[in-house]
């Protein structure tokens, strides 16, 4: 069992579990004790962590194999969901949570590679509209099965089950 399926096996199993703490330095006040709940908050947002750097990770080495990182994937995926496969880039950069100056540097890279394209936005001049290209979505249609393979392979079912995309916006 990986070290993230154990971590979330515990705060789904053992929500008020006290969490392993180390011992204080001799003469030490010790620290107060959270409240179950805190401590039921804390392990949950610990596993959640876990899972997320460890889906992080295998996603890194498996698209770096494709000639891809996490976030141009993640860019090239929500425009080939996006209707007529283009963004405004203000609203592509909170759909992928990027600042805008580190969105502006990944489309740099994708521009230069072929798969996306930018265009002016026809109703307001200052906007640009982030396009996806007949090589991005060739690009994008065989990273895709790759990424979700190691999504369903490195995710603890329990966040899968958890049906916690309701709760929390995209």
């Amino acid at each position: 069992m990986s070290v993230t399926e154990s971590a979330l096996d515990r705060a789904v199993a053992e929500p008020t579990a006290k969490p392993a703490v180390a011992e204080p330095a001799a003469g030490a006040a010790a620290p107060p004790s959270a409240p179950p709940a805190d401590q039921a908050v804390v392990s949950t947002w610990r596993a959640i962590a876990a899972s997320h750097a460890a889906a992080n990770v295998a996603l890194e080495r498996e698209l770096a194999r494709l000639g891809l990182g996490v976030s141009e994937f993640e860019v090239l995926d929500r425009l080939s969901e996006s209707q007529e496969h283009k963004f405004r880039a203000q609203e592509l950069a909170d759909a992928v949570h990027l600042s805008q100056s580190a969105l502006s540097r990944l489309i740099d890279r994708l521009v230069k590679n072929g798969l996306v394209e930018r265009c002016s936005c026809g109703e307001d001049r200052r906007g640009i509209y982030v396009v996806l290209t007949e090589a991005g979505l060739r690009r994008h249609a065989e990273a895709a099965p790759v990424h979700r393979e190691v999504l369903a392979r490195v995710i603890h079912p329990a966040l899968i089950q958890c049906q916690c995309t309701d709760a929390v916006s995209a």
